[in-house]
């Protein structure tokens, strides 16, 4: 049987036939999940929805949560639900059990939950700073941009060689 194997999923994917393990949907995402972690994700969307507009879609393992950029995301795991906030500071809270900077303006950090009672204030308000900072950045980057100060340095065009009177040139040498 011809066909190839996924680099990304590792599903056998016969020969003609179409492949995109990319895309997904969230029910695809949540489907076997336990009542407990079901719950808490059904929080944690309804929660985010409370917020005001925004874009919810499934991406490769994950369920994004967006305005102009990405202010939080889902990863549905077997055990727990694992939330990527993106906030503009670093958090020291017990919920908390990794932050990084993710760039300049914004540092992200991964918690777990494993039921719906965890869904509650710190970590709601946490993901409310997120939405707020997400709008909060858009306005900042959408002025225009002082132009540099730095001057560019015009290119340099060296002049056409060309041959002097006195030198015929024959068969790419010069004669003298």
């Amino acid at each position: 049987m011809s066909g190839r194997e996924c680099y990304h999923c590792k599903q056998w994917i016969k020969e003609g036939q179409e492949h995109d393990c990319w895309t997904t949907t969230e029910a695809a995402l949540t489907q076997d999940l336990a009542e407990d972690l079901r719950e808490a994700w059904e929080r944690v969307r309804e929660t985010a929805v409370s917020f005001g507009e925004q874009r919810i879609y499934a991406s490769h393992k994950s369920i994004m949560f967006s305005r102009n950029s990405c202010y939080f995301f889902v990863r549905p795991k077997k055990n727990y639900l694992e939330l990527c906030v993106f906030l503009g500071r670093t958090v020291k809270a017990p919920q908390v059990r990794r932050s990084d900077p993710a760039s300049k303006s914004k540092v992200y950090h991964i918690i777990h939950i494993r039921h719906r009672d965890e869904v509650e204030a710190p970590i709601t308000e946490w993901l409310q700073e997120a939405y707020e900072l997400s709008d909060a950045l858009a306005l900042t980057t959408s002025k225009p941009r002082a132009e540099s100060k730095r001057k560019l340095k015009p290119k340099r065009i060296s002049p056409r060689r060309e041959s002097t009177p006195n030198r015929r040139r024959v068969g790419g040498k010069s004669d003298q």
